[in-house]
C-alpha cells in the first residue's frame, strides 16, 4: 500500500482516542483502526467503543458499553447521562491523545468534545460523521467550528454545506456503503433473475418496533394492490433476529405472504434479484440505489412528529438517495400520501420497462461518478486525515 505524504511509517508511539456510541459507529471506528495500522505501525489506539473496535485492539478508557443518547428515557436518566460525558471527557484528558476521533452520535460524542476542548485545548479533535446540519438546526456547523478541526463527511455534499453555513473544515471521505458493492450488486445469473417472473419485490418496512407497526400494514394491502394489478410477485421482508418475531406476526395477515429473512447474506442476495422495492426512508434508500434496484420509498409519523418536522427540516427531500443524487427521482409518499393505492400506483410501473424505472435506472448509475466509488476507500481517506494531525 502506498503509503500517503505526511503520514509516513514512523517508530514514534503516537496515541489515537477514538470515541463510538453505537454500533455503526464502532464498524467505522473498525475499519479506520485497520487503516490506521496499516499506515503507522506505532500507534496507541485507545478510546470507547463496542465488540468490533476491541477485536481491532481498542484499549478501552471505561469499563463497559458505551452510552448512546437515542430513544426514549433521555431525560429520565439525565444525570447518569451527564455523569458519563464527564467520565469519558475527563479520562480522555488524562489519556493525552495525539487526535481525538469522534464518530456520529452527536448528542454524546460532542458533549464529549467540547469537554475535552476545554479542558485541553491543544488535543486536534476530528468528527467522523457530519451531524446533519443541511437538514436542520443548521446553526450547529457554526457552533462546531469551537471544538472540531475537521468534519469526515459520508455524504459528497457535505463539504459545501459546511461551507455554506460556516462549519468547520470538511472532507468527504466516502460512504461505508462503498466499501460493500460486491454485495450489493448482481452477477449475471442474480442480474437475470431480475428480470424473470415472478418478479422479486423488496418491502423494507423499518428497522424499530414504532416503524414495524405503522408501516407493515400499508405495505401489505400495497403489495396484494400490485399482485392483482400485474401478476405474481415474490415478495422478500428482510429484517433482523430480534424483530423476526414481531415482523412475521405484522405479516401474517398479508394477502401475499413474504419470504421474511433474517441474516445479512439473505438481504443482499434480495437486493441483488430484487426488480423493485418498496422502503422505508433512510440509509436504506441508498443502499438499493448503489444496488440498482428502483423504489417507491415512504414513511408515517405521529401529527405531532409531522408538525415538528416540517418546522424543523429544511430540504427539497427526505430520501437520502435523493439527497445523493441532487435529483428527486425516488418518489416519496409520506403521512397522508402513504396510502396502499398511492404506494401501489407508483410501484407497479417499475416491474416493468417504463419511464419511470428508466428514469430511477439511468440516475442510479450516475452515483459511481457522484460517490467517486473506485478510488480510495473511505476508511483509507479517513484514516489519512486523522494521521495527517498526527504529523503536524
Amino acid at each position: 500500500m502506498t503509503v500517503p505524504a505526511g503520514a509516513a511509517r514512523s517508530s514514534e508511539p503516537l496515541t489515537v482516542c477514538i470515541i463510538a456510541a453505537e454500533a455503526s459507529g464502532d464498524h467505522l471506528g473498525a475499519a479506520l483502526m485497520r487503516a490506521l495500522k496499516s499506515r503507522h505501525h506505532a500507534l496507541r489506539l485507545i478510546g470507547v467503543g463496542r465488540g468490533e473496535m476491541a477485536n481491532e485492539g481498542l484499549q478501552s478508557l471505561r469499563p463497559g458499553e458505551p452510552l448512546a443518547l437515542i430513544g426514549f428515557g433521555v431525560i429520565t436518566h439525565l444525570p447518569a447521562i451527564l455523569r458519563y460525558i464527564r467520565d469519558v471527557a475527563d479520562r480522555v484528558v488524562a489519556a493525552r491523545p495525539d487526535v481525538l476521533v469522534i464518530i456520529d452520535s452527536p448528542e454524546l460524542t460532542h458533549r464529549i468534545a467540547k469537554r475535552v476542548r476545554k479542558a485541553s485545548p491543544s488535543i486536534p479533535i476530528v468528527d467522523y460523521v457530519s451531524p446533519s446540519v443541511w437538514a436542520w438546526r443548521p446553526g450547529r456547523a457554526r457552533a462546531m467550528r469551537a471544538y472540531v478541526d475537521h468534519v469526515l463527511a459520508l455524504l459528497p455534499f457535505e463539504p459545501q454545506a459546511h461551507e455554506r453555513l460556516g462549519g468547520p473544515p470538511c472532507s468527504y471521505v466516502g460512504h461505508p456503503l462503498i466499501e460493500q458493492l460486491d454485495r450489493l450488486r448482481p452477477n449475471a445469473g442474480e442480474a437475470a433473475r431480475r428480470l424473470a417472473d415472478p418478479p422479486v419485490v423488496v418491502a423494507l418496512p423499518g428497522s424499530r418496533a414504532g416503524e414495524i407497526r405503522r408501516m407493515t400494514a400499508v405495505f401489505g394491502e400495497a403489495v396484494a394492490l400490485v399482485r392483482d394489478r400485474a401478476g405474481p410477485i415474490d415478495v422478500v421482508v428482510p429484517t433482523v433476529p430480534q424483530l423476526e418475531n414481531s415482523v412475521q406476526a405484522a405479516t401474517a395477515g398479508w394477502t401475499v405472504r413474504p419470504r421474511v429473512v433474517v441474516s445479512p447474506a439473505e438481504k443482499w442476495a434480495a437486493f441483488r434479484t430484487a426488480r423493485a422495492a418498496l422502503a422505508k426512508s433512510g440509509t436504506v434508500t441508498l443502499e438499493l440505489a448503489l444496488a440498482g434496484v428502483p423504489t417507491v420509498a415512504a414513511y408515517k409519523v405521529s401529527l405531532l412528529d409531522e408538525m415538528i418536522a416540517r418546522a424543523a427540516i429544511n430540504v427539497p427531500s427526505i430520501i437520502l438517495a435523493n439527497l445523493v443524487i441532487g435529483e428527486n427521482v425516488v418518489p416519496e409518499l409520506l403521512q397522508r400520501d402513504c396510502t396502499p393505492r398511492n404506494l401501489a400506483d407508483a410501484l407497479t410501473p417499475l416491474l416493468v420497462d417504463s419511464a419511470e424505472r428508466r428514469r430511477q435506472v439511468e440516475a442510479f448509475a450516475r452515483l459511481d461518478s457522484i460517490m467517486e466509488t473506485g478510488t480510495a476507500e473511505p476508511s483509507g481517506r479517513a484514516a489519512d486525515i486523522v494521521l495527517s494531525y498526527l504529523t503536524k
